[in-house]
């Protein structure tokens, strides 16, 4: 390659020069057809990778500033770059949603989660949720602000000890006084 050639249709190609941009695409043919001869990325064709690497030469021809460093060398080091990324995103695609994430074994519908509630649970849950409100229902007002800003309004005990103008270990302790009355709430019950 000619360097200073390259530098000269760079530079036409920034003013948008439609002719020197083909010229650039003839100059890089090589280099890219050995990368992509060369690399192999699942689900991609030979001229799929091609495109990518194009797609890349380009956008180095956009972003490239004539006054720092060569072009060729900014360009072939992007396209590299550029193949090594997409062969690591594919990879990591690939164990996670393609053949490789698959389960093949007797019991796969173990492993695949249940959107069925059964009768027994459902009931089991009332009883918690029934439990759980009686219990509640016994705290101060003070305790019953307290587990609905921390456990409802999903705060942390931090904050709660912030805008109430108490010590952190203070309020931690609130919250342990209280969660203990409400397991002996729960625990009378049954």
């Amino acid at each position: 390659m000619n360097f200073e050639y390259i530098e000269y249709l760079v530079t036409k190609c920034k003013n948008d020069d439609m002719l020197s941009k083909e010229k650039l695409a003839e100059e890089f043919r090589p280099l890219i057809f050995n990368l992509s001869k060369r690399s192999f990325i699942d689900g991609y064709e030979m001229q799929d990778i091609q495109n990518q690497c194009y797609e890349t030469l380009f956008k180095c021809v956009f972003l490239y500033n004539l006054e720092k460093h060569r072009f060729v060398g900014y360009a072939t080091n992007s396209i590299r770059n550029n193949l090594n990324d997409l062969i690591k995103r594919i990879k990591t695609r690939n164990s996670t949603e393609g053949n490789d994430a698959l389960s093949l074994h007797d019991d796969v519908e173990k492993d695949l989660p249940s959107q069925d509630i059964g009768l027994e649970d459902l009931f089991c849950e009332e009883c918690d949720f029934e439990e759980l409100r009686f219990a509640i229902n016994n705290l101060t007002e003070d305790e019953k602000e307290f587990i609905d800003f921390v456990f409802y309004k999903n705060n942390t005990v931090q904050t709660y000890a912030y805008l109430k103008n108490m010590c952190y270990s203070t309020a931690c302790q609130r919250k342990n006084v209280i969660l203990k009355k409400i397991l002996k709430s729960i625990n009378q019950q049954q």
